[in-house]
């Protein structure tokens, strides 16, 4: 245990943490009190959506496969919600609906994937534009509002002292996510099945079953986030949680997660969650503008794909120069001056 230990903080896990200590020493120079508990609860509360689909979107790259869809669902899942207590279903009913829209839509998402066989990069674009469309149509271009005191106060205020009920979701979700993807059988599948799934078939897996699982999953989740996030903001628009996809996938490979699947821990996807919350945070008091710091999260994706796969090669090329030991001839024992004399004639 300890040795792995070593091995991650002397890896991507220790780059991680270096850049958080990084960031979190310019907030503090910047920010009086950043890190008191009350400012790092309301940091997290910001960005807490993001956190809790970042925690499915691990499974779903790690099993090799991809999901555009999650931002769209978030909005799709809070405009069915709102449009259902605006057409008088109640409120409780209303958030029902929405959940089981999400798991509907993941679970069709993965039969495309699994079952037909298509890309999960084609399958989940069309859910990109599909939801955000259904969106669109429930609430149109209004702001839909005037929920239930309990459903805004469960999504505003604190719960458990200054914790609200976003941030205690997300901790358990992060406990359970730990648990299962790294300690259960499960999550063994979902990397066997990231690193070759042909493999994973041969090995009598059930690649089909996992994949549905992990896309029901993801779409549920998504959908929850996005209920969350209507308590917490009190009103809905079909553009909800647009362009949030970015930061979830961004999260997920700066956490070491590879884009190919097979790769990654949930312990860097956690430290990555926090260093990209704070980063945002820092850009804000420097000043820095939306689109340029959508811009600085771009190029943090492009850097969490290129680096790992660059720190790859580079260690392939430096195996491959080094000598193949069975190539070596037999060790030549040392000369034995009585044999190198002469014999007498």
């Amino acid at each position: 245990m300890a040795r792995e230990l070593w091995r991650r903080l002397l890896g991507w896990e220790g780059l991680l943490l270096v850049l958080l200590l990084a960031v979190l020493g310019f907030n503090i120079t910047r920010v009086p009190n950043f890190l008191t508990v009350a400012n790092q609860i309301n940091l997290f509360q910001l960005g807490i959506e993001k956190a809790i689909v970042v925690l499915v979107m691990t499974f779903v790259i790690i099993s090799g496969e991809i999901d555009l869809s999650v931002a769209s669902m978030m909005g799709l899942s809070a405009a069915t919600a709102a449009a259902l207590f605006e057409s008088g279903a109640p409120m409780l009913l209303a958030i029902i609906v929405a959940l089981g829209v999400g798991a509907g839509f993941g679970l069709i998402n993965g039969y495309f994937v699994a079952i037909v066989g298509l890309s999960s990069l084609a399958v989940t674009l069309a859910g990109y534009v599909g939801f955000r469309g259904l969106a669109r149509l429930l609430v149109q271009d209004r702001s839909v509002g005037g929920f239930p005191e309990w459903f805004t106060r469960l999504g505003q205020q604190g719960l458990i002292g200054p914790l609200t009920l976003s941030i205690i979701i997300f901790a358990m979700l992060a406990i359970v996510a730990t648990v299962v993807l790294h300690f259960s059988g499960f999550g063994r599948l979902t990397y066997v099945i990231g690193n070759s799934a042909q493999v994973a078939r041969y090995s009598g897996v059930s690649v089909a079953r996992t994949k549905l699982i992990i896309f029901t999953a993801s779409g549920f989740i998504s959908a929850l986030a996005g209920v969350l996030m209507a308590a917490r903001l009190g009103a809905v628009r079909a553009s909800t949680a647009e362009g949030f996809e970015l930061d979830i996938i961004t999260v997920v490979l700066l956490g070491g997660v590879s884009i190919f699947g097979g790769v990654g821990s949930m312990a860097g996807v956690l430290l990555s969650t926090y260093l990209v919350l704070n980063l945002r945070n820092g850009l804000v008091i420097a000043g820095v503008t939306g689109n340029t710091q959508t811009g600085i999260i771009g190029l943090l994706l492009i850097l969490s794909v290129l680096v790992p796969n660059l720190a790859g090669r580079v260690r392939e090329r430096l195996r491959r120069r080094q000598p193949d030991p069975s190539l070596r001839g037999p060790p030549q024992e040392a000369a034995d001056p009585a044999r190198s004399q002469t014999a007498p004639g």
